[in-house]
């Protein structure tokens, strides 16, 4: 089983500790910071393990890229501390294991992978997929697995992404468009990090998008519209896409605004917190979030990630913001309808 490549000696002389200190959710200084962190690396115990909220962040703030959360992850594997229940992530693990069903479309070279999220086959029509809508991918024996660093279970990806590289591979994929910033992360982070071999070059979808919208750039009509932009936990395993963000909304007329919880501060849906620390944390941490949107202004909530729009869709909508997904932004700005249903908001009792 391929081992972590985590190089301890750039720990032992970083001053900063920014994995642990710029933790949102952890109030530690340096000092305290440092000494949880060598705990963590020696294999002992530390509250770290137990207090960690699973969101991602510390990847990105390592100045390094010496992987932090994927060492808590595999720490907390192997003293059997449990981020969400139990029953949960049997289930999930169950429910994604490969069975030898391949889903998949007309697949070329270039493909789209749908993962194992449904909305994208709703998502993906018109002008902006033309020449690609039918290539696809889809389902358990293409599915990236870093949701299982979520539940404490490095064991499972190191176990299932070769057999995932390798279906991938089988297809003929020679450049793979991921749809969600999981995908996209599995195989520019997470996969190099333990060894593994990505055998087909991956493309992030804003890329792609940006990309269509220069061609179709005579059809755009700029929305002038003011957005707030839901940056999700997996992004966290890519921030070097979020550029893509700004290049987009300046080509379809879109202000990104300037508020507390965006980019390197920025907060994830919660939902899997709800799982693992209970219902308080989650919600204030979207009622944090969603406040910060309305305070700057925001027309809309620009999501990225299916499960966020899941998790917070309903709530922007009370708070008077539209919810959209990228796809179906850059889609009104050739004149498209947006295809992603808006909630329908539940009676409160």
């Amino acid at each position: 089983m391929p081992e972590l490549k985590f190089d301890k000696t750039k720990c032992t002389g970083c001053k900063a500790v920014s994995c642990l200190v710029k933790c949102q959710y952890m109030n530690l200084d340096r000092n305290k910071a440092k000494k949880e962190w060598q705990k963590v690396i020696n294999g002992e115990d530390s509250f770290v393990l137990e207090a960690c909220t699973t969101c991602y962040a510390c990847e990105e703030y390592c100045p390094f890229g010496n992987h932090p959360f994927y060492l808590i992850v595999e720490r907390q594997e192997e003293k059997g501390i449990l981020p969400a229940p139990r029953p949960i992530i049997t289930m999930w693990i169950n429910q994604c294991q490969p069975v030898g069903r391949f889903m998949v479309g007309k697949v070329e070279e270039r493909a789209l992978s749908y993962c194992f999220m449904p909305q994208f086959n709703t998502l993906v029509k018109g002008k902006l997929f033309d020449g690609i809508a039918w290539s696809v991918i889809f389902g358990q024996e293409f599915f990236c697995n870093a949701v299982y660093l979520h539940y404490a279970r490095a064991s499972v990806i190191k176990d299932r992404l070769f057999k995932v590289m390798d279906n991938i591979k089988k297809q003929g994929i020679k450049e793979l468009v991921c749809l969600h910033d999981e995908c996209y992360g599995t195989f520019t982070s997470l996969a190099p990090a333990y060894g593994v071999e990505v055998p087909f070059k991956p493309i992030h979808y804003f890329q792609y998008l940006n990309d269509k919208l220069k061609e179709l750039k005579s059809e755009i009509k700029p929305l002038n519209a003011k957005a707030a932009y839901q940056r999700n936990c997996s992004a966290r395993l890519c921030p070097q896409t979020d550029h893509y963000v700004d290049d987009i909304f300046g080509l379809i007329g879109v202000e990104r605004l300037k508020r507390e919880y965006d980019k390197e501060n920025g907060l994830c849906c919660a939902e899997v917190f709800r799982m693992a620390k209970g219902p308080a944390l989650a919600d204030d941490v979207q009622k944090r979030n969603i406040d910060d949107m309305i305070k700057v202004g925001a027309e809309y909530c620009v999501f990225n990630c299916p499960a966020c729009w899941d998790s917070l869709a309903e709530k922007v909508v009370k708070a008077g913001i539209k919810p959209i997904h990228m796809i179906d932004l850059c889609k009104l700005a050739i004149g498209e309808e947006q295809t992603l249903k808006l909630p329908e908001l539940a009676l409160e009792v």
